[in-house]
């Protein structure tokens, strides 16, 4: 024998008689087949996964009755599911010594990062552990056989590399949660395509998103620019106006723009955080949440520069009265004709400020809200849960507003002023304190009641179309 082989774990003395694995797999069993009729289907497997408070991949359920129902009935019978059961151990149990590297019966966080560095995924010694702590039930900061066959039993991952996208797209990595950070990938998502697969669903989520709540966007656009303290514009009567000048399709004018400015965005966006992140981490295995923020912030602000002319034109068409502009070439030619290129710029300076704070506040927030939630209600998951993640994104995301929303109104009416009649043609500082010495405070917030009413909506909508793009698209990674 040589010495490789005899340096192997003895992989049968690690797993129980068969009696014993025969009676836990009959006693899960029972479990799931609530009927009793001796077979379990596809939604006794949904409720029962879901009892049991597993964090499982996409389609679980599906992949389980795919893989143990070899008579193609539609359901597994006791026989089929030990089969299952037995063929699934033998899988983890090989990818159980693929991450054990010293073979020592355990897995501990060094063995972790190991993993993910040679797929060329970079974590932090504290991302290692919180992913070893969800597994781990002892609390020996190692994973052991039985800790690890019970956690990945009917989690239906086919090998390490599986295993290893599953985690980095948990949220305890929160690689791409937060929407002031673009995604990160592995170099294998990079080589298979899964990189623009993920960044199209992503696209299609926010035009979704931007379209569903457009009336509320450009209700906010028009109370930033024509509210006052003589009007008394509010939500309402900003609505009824809109329709009264152009009927109901008007509440969508200048969404166009805004769907269209979202590629071009997403790309800059990400390869700039790409070339950012790389120079930031150097030698570095991860970059902390504060260099995420800065490579995020200074990536937003390059996207911004190279795509705020599509800004103007957006705010432009939202405030145009009907037969103004016969679309966007339209709109752009009569600018550049009364006003010059300079119009094309209007605004930038508020706007590459605003990102700054905007952004630091949201990330901020959110990762102190997700943290605290993690050390105070989750004791067996690092998976907060869709609507615990729901919350934070939509909490961080007001913060954000509330600190950046002046500098926000500003750029509004920087962009529009030149195509007022009367108003005045203001720098930023003068806008300022414009706004301030005629309406006071209050006013640097005119019309974030609508801005407010869309934060829900627009995250509610881009979680739910962005997951079921990516089965659509074949990523299922969570």
């Amino acid at each position: 024998m040589q010495p490789a082989e005899m340096s192997k774990p003895d992989v049968t003395c690690q797993e129980p008689r068969d009696s014993e694995r025969e009676k836990r797999w009959a006693t899960l069993f029972q479990q799931l087949d609530t009927n009793k009729d001796g077979h379990v289907d596809i939604n006794e497997l949904r409720d029962g996964l879901a009892a049991m408070g597993m964090n499982l991949c996409t389609n679980a359920e599906q992949e389980i009755l795919k893989g143990g129902d070899t008579n193609q009935d539609g359901g597994l019978d006791f026989e089929e599911f030990t089969r299952y059961l037995k063929e699934r151990e033998n899988k983890l149990l090989l990818m159980f010594h693929s991450l054990d590297k010293n073979n020592d019966g355990h897995i501990d966080v060094s063995e972790i990062q190991q993993t993910f560095h040679s797929l060329g995924v970079y974590i932090s010694l504290q991302q290692a552990e919180k992913i070893l702590q969800s597994i781990d039930k002892d609390d020996t900061m190692t994973i052991d056989w039985h800790e690890w066959r019970d956690h990945f039993l009917l989690n239906p991952l086919k090998n390490v590399e599986e295993v290893i996208h599953y985690w980095k797209h948990s949220t305890v990595l929160d690689i791409g949660e937060c929407l002031t950070v673009p995604d990160e990938f592995s170099e294998k998502e990079k080589k298979t395509g899964i990189w623009w697969k993920q960044l199209i669903a992503g696209g299609v989520a926010g035009a979704v998103s931007r379209t569903g709540t457009a009336p509320l966007d450009r209700l906010k656009v028009f109370m930033q620019v024509h509210a006052s303290k003589a009007n008394n514009m509010n939500v309402l009567s900003g609505l009824r106006g809109m329709i009264q000048e152009g009927g109901i399709r008007s509440l969508w004018r200048g969404n166009g723009i805004n769907v269209l400015k979202i590629a071009p965005e997403s790309a800059i966006k990400f390869m700039a955080y790409e070339q950012i992140k790389r120079l930031i981490r150097g030698q570095q295995e991860t970059l902390r949440v504060q260099e995420r923020f800065i490579a995020g912030s200074l990536a937003g602000a390059t996207a911004q520069t190279i795509i705020y002319p599509m800004e103007v034109l957006k705010t432009r068409l939202a405030l145009r009265r009907t037969g103004q502009y016969l679309g966007m070439a339209d709109c752009a030619r009569q600018i550049l004709k009364k006003e010059g290129v300079r119009a094309f710029s209007k605004g930038y300076l508020p706007n590459l400020l605003g990102i700054v704070p905007y952004a630091g506040i949201d990330l901020a927030v959110y990762e102190t809200l997700k943290n605290a939630w993690l050390q105070n209600y989750s004791r067996n998951t690092a998976d907060p849960g869709v609507l615990v993640l729901l919350a934070c994104g939509t909490v961080s995301s007001t913060c954000g507003q509330i600190a950046s929303y002046p500098l926000a109104l500003v750029r509004t009416r920087m962009q529009a002023q030149a195509s007022i009649v009367g108003a005045p043609q203001l720098s930023m500082l003068g806008l300022f304190r414009h706004i301030l010495s005629q309406e006071g405070v209050f006013g640097l917030y005119r019309g974030i009641a609508p801005n407010f009413m869309k934060v829900i909506p627009a995250v509610s909508i881009s979680y739910v179309v962005y997951e079921n793009m990516k089965v659509a698209l074949g990523v299922t990674s969570r």
